[in-house]
């Protein structure tokens, strides 16, 4: 049994729903982001996503945009990405770790070898932003053979004839993109997510966490309740942010971000 179906069955014997933060590996640096890493387990983190810096996010907004470029630019690469995921399990044998990026540093780095390397690494889950369903078989035999959960995305518009299809071979969860949009523009109303969860729910009973501008406490803990974990991306990225100096970290940088996944998971356990 994976990490993520562990994780999340735990939580459905507990009667709440799952919070998953998300940051970008090497953002601003390795040191700063391996401290955030190891920290958000504590803080609240039930599963956490790591984004693979790249430089062309199509489906991320300024915010991560710009914490992608600033790991780029401290040296990322999905090699060191992998070890930073490595450094993590030497202190963390049981959070589930989730890759969040795109095909191309993947498909540079030969799918096999990839998914072979991330297993080792400690790596439980992809999500790969711009893989179709259509082209999935680049990387869908090499993910089972290793052990990684594949995490389908579903959007609003996806079509109800679609979802079968898109969902076949999907595992650890669904991730609904909750907005017709790109990361951390705008939130999806509470009348929005109760009539586009049933739809999924009829074709899968994988669990759905919900995703793109989910930035406060409530938002968290009213996505967490109407489906089974949110997750929150932007505003941690945006708090991060706003503490460096000249692109550099400060005393301030892990200590706010920590403080807000704390405010954010209180509200999520409370829902």
């Amino acid at each position: 049994m994976s990490r993520i179906k562990t994780r999340f069955d735990a939580l459905k014997a507990e009667g709440r729903g799952a919070l998953i933060p998300y940051l970008q590996a090497y953002d601003p640096d390795l040191e700063t982001s391996l401290e955030i890493l190891r920290g958000m387990p504590a803080a609240g983190a039930d599963l956490i996503e790591i984004g693979v810096p790249f430089s062309d996010p199509s489906a991320d907004g300024p915010t991560i945009q710009a914490a992608a470029l600033r790991g780029l630019k401290a040296g990322a690469t999905l090699t060191k990405v992998l070890e930073m995921v490595r450094a993590f399990r030497e202190g963390d044998n049981e959070t589930p770790i989730i890759l969040m990026g795109y095909l191309n540093p993947i498909d540079s780095y030969g799918p096999a070898r990839f998914c072979k390397d991330a297993a080792q690494a400690g790596v439980d889950g992809l999500i790969i932003v711009d893989l179709p369903k259509e082209e999935a078989d680049l990387i869908e035999g090499d993910a089972q053979s290793s052990g990684l959960d594949i995490i389908r995305l579903i959007a609003p518009n996806t079509p109800d004839a679609r979802l079968p299809y898109v969902l076949d071979g999907a595992s650890g969860f669904i991730y609904y993109v909750s907005i017709t949009g790109i990361t951390g523009t705008r939130t999806a109303s509470e009348d929005e997510l109760a009539n586009a969860l049933p739809r999924i729910r009829k074709v899968s009973d994988l669990p759905i966490a919900i995703g793109f501008g989910i930035r406060t406490p409530e938002q968290a803990a009213y996505a967490s309740r109407t489906g089974d974990a949110a997750v929150v991306a932007s505003a941690l990225i945006s708090t991060l942010a706003t503490t460096l100096e000249n692109g550099h970290p400060t005393a301030q940088t892990v200590p706010s971000v920590l403080t807000q996944l704390k405010e954010i998971a209180s509200a999520v356990r409370g829902a």
